[in-house]
């Protein structure tokens, strides 16, 4: 029970925060000495965090279904499509995927790079761009930056803000397209492990507690990046990345 409360907690403020919750879920049980969860959990608490996005953004999404008559809710729709195309290319690289979240150095070191990109974004300059003013390039960009985010210690969020950031768009607008855009990619991959558990037996009760707790840190992580975006950037987040990725690399 303890360490789903500990998984929960972890994924609910890793996902949303630009910091990587996939290398987290690596480094926090290398740093504690236990096992880390296995992917079917860690793939449950996506659940939470999905829950978390959906209870925040629910107006826009509800908005979404007004795509007919709303151009701005037929625009959005549109780029959130085309910018979840790239995702399915990670199914290609499953395997490979599966092996580098068994490697601490390797996720230490994609989480520098995180880091590294996060420090290049928040020196260039701030763009004024909104999700209205967003283009089928723009969504095509972010979206093969969320896919990079398959790799351990690459951050989603952290990514995705910062091309959003490159290409001229607000800072908060960029986290908020990012949190939407992460949907699809987010459900799919929770719903598919789901039925799969449910399929061989269902899940640990243990599960759901973490799924709870993932949810609730979540909804107040994209509160506070939102809050915090316009007056911190994102060089803290950069910061961050580089000195634990460099710390796991000396101590782990």
């Amino acid at each position: 029970m303890l360490e789903a409360i500990i998984w929960g907690f972890v994924q609910g403020v890793t996902e949303f925060l630009p910091i990587s919750s996939d290398g987290h879920l690596v480094l926090v049980p290398a740093f504690l000495g236990i096992d880390p969860p296995d992917l079917a959990t860690t793939a449950v608490l996506h659940l939470g965090t999905l829950t978390a996005v959906l209870a925040y953004f629910w107006k826009d999404l509800i908005a979404l279904f007004g795509f007919r008559r709303d151009p701005d809710a037929r625009r959005l729709l549109t780029l959130i499509i085309i910018g979840s195309l790239p995702a399915a290319l990670a199914l290609l690289v499953v395997d490979e995927v599966e092996r580098l979240q068994e490697s601490v150095t390797a996720t230490a070191i994609f989480l520098i790079i995180t880091g590294v990109v996060l420090a290049v974004a928040s020196r260039l300059r701030k763009g004024d761009r909104t999700i209205a003013d967003g283009r089928p390039t723009d969504a095509v960009l972010i979206g093969f930056a969320q896919l990079s985010a398959v790799l351990p210690g690459i951050s989603r969020s952290g990514m995705t803000i910062a091309t959003g950031v490159a290409r001229g768009f607000d800072q908060v607008e960029a986290a908020r397209f990012s949190f939407l855009l992460g949907i699809p990619a987010v459900a799919a991959a929770g719903l598919l492990e789901l039925w799969t558990l449910l399929a061989d037996g269902g899940v640990p009760g243990s599960a759901w507690v973490g799924v709870v707790v993932a949810a609730v840190t979540g909804y107040g992580a994209i509160a506070f990046l939102l809050k915090m975006l316009a007056r911190t950037g994102l060089a803290p987040y950069a910061m961050y990345c580089v000195v634990v990725g460099a710390i796991a690399l000396v101590v782990l």
